[in-house]
C-alpha cells in the first residue's frame, strides 16, 4: 500500500489530476443541485450546501497551489491556466491580480507590507470587511449578477436554486478560507522565533481536511510552500 501511495504522490502530473477533479466534482455537484427540485423537508439538501461550499473552496485551495506552482512543478503554463480556471469558477476571481498579492503575504507576513495584514487589530468583522476589500472587485459582483439572470432567465435555473447552490456556497466559502487561511493562523501576537508569523491548528488530519484542505497547518505551509494541499498532512 505504502509504494503505491509513494508511486502516486511522487507522480509529476498527481497535482493536476487532482485539481481536474476538483473542478469535475465541483461541476457535477452543481449541475445536480441546480437542475433538481428543491426538497425543504430533507436533510440532503443542506447537506449539498456544506458539500458545494466545499468543493468551492477546493477550487481556491487548486489555484492557491497554482500560485506555488505546485499543481504541475516547474510548468509555469500549466500552472498559471489551473490558477485561472479554479479562480474564474469561483465567481469571476482574477488569479493574475491574487498572485503578486499572495506572494507579497508570504514575504512580508504580520508586517504593514502584508495584504492580507489588518494593523494588529483582532476584530474578526473589521479584519473580514478589510479582507473582503482585497480581494472582491465590483467586477467580479457584477458578472456575478449578469450570470445569475442568465442562468435564471434564459437557461430556466430556479432562482432558488442559483441563491442557495451557487451564491450562498460561495459566501460560506469564503468565511471558511479568511477564518482558516487568514484570521485563525495570523491573529494576535506571534513568537519572536516564529519567522512565519503564522500557528497552526492541532494535529488532526480528517478535522484539517474538512475544515479547509489541510491549510489550517498554516505554519508548515508558509514553511513549506512549495508542498502541495494534498500533501501538507505529512509536514505536520
Amino acid at each position: 500500500m505504502s509504494a503505491v501511495y509513494l508511486k502516486i504522490v511522487n507522480n509529476k502530473y498527481s497535482g493536476l489530476y487532482i485539481g481536474i477533479g476538483v473542478i469535475l466534482l465541483w461541476s457535477l455537484s452543481l449541475y445536480y443541485n441546480l437542475s433538481h427540485t428543491i426538497d425543504w423537508s430533507h436533510p440532503g439538501t443542506y447537506l449539498m450546501v456544506l458539500v458545494q461550499m466545499h468543493l468551492f473552496t477546493g477550487l481556491f485551495i487548486t489555484a492557491h497551489d497554482a500560485m506555488h506552482g505546485t499543481v504541475v512543478p516547474r510548468d509555469r503554463k500549466i500552472n498559471l491556466w489551473m490558477g485561472r480556471i479554479t479562480t474564474s469558477l469561483f465567481l469571476f476571481n482574477n488569479f493574475d491580480k491574487m498572485l503578486p498579492k499572495h506572494h507579497e503575504h508570504h514575504r512580508f507576513a504580520g508586517t504593514e507590507h502584508d495584504p492580507d495584514f489588518h494593523n494588529g487589530n483582532e476584530n474578526f468583522f473589521l479584519w473580514l470587511f478589510d479582507f473582503i476589500k482585497e480581494y472582491i472587485s465590483w467586477k467580479q459582483i457584477l458578472l456575478a449578477a449578469i450570470t445569475h439572470n442568465i442562468m435564471v432567465r434564459l437557461v430556466g435555473v430556479p432562482e432558488i436554486n442559483m441563491v442557495m447552490y451557487w451564491i450562498v456556497p460561495s459566501i460560506l466559502s469564503l468565511f471558511q478560507l479568511f477564518i482558516f487561511g487568514t484570521y485563525l493562523p495570523h491573529r494576535g501576537e506571534h513568537d519572536h522565533d516564529n519567522p512565519h508569523h503564522a500557528r497552526s491548528q492541532g494535529k488532526n488530519h480528517l478535522w484539517a481536511f474538512v475544515s479547509c484542505y489541510f491549510f489550517g497547518y498554516h505554519y508548515e505551509h508558509h514553511d513549506k510552500p512549495r508542498t502541495p494541499w494534498w500533501r501538507l498532512w505529512e509536514e505536520k
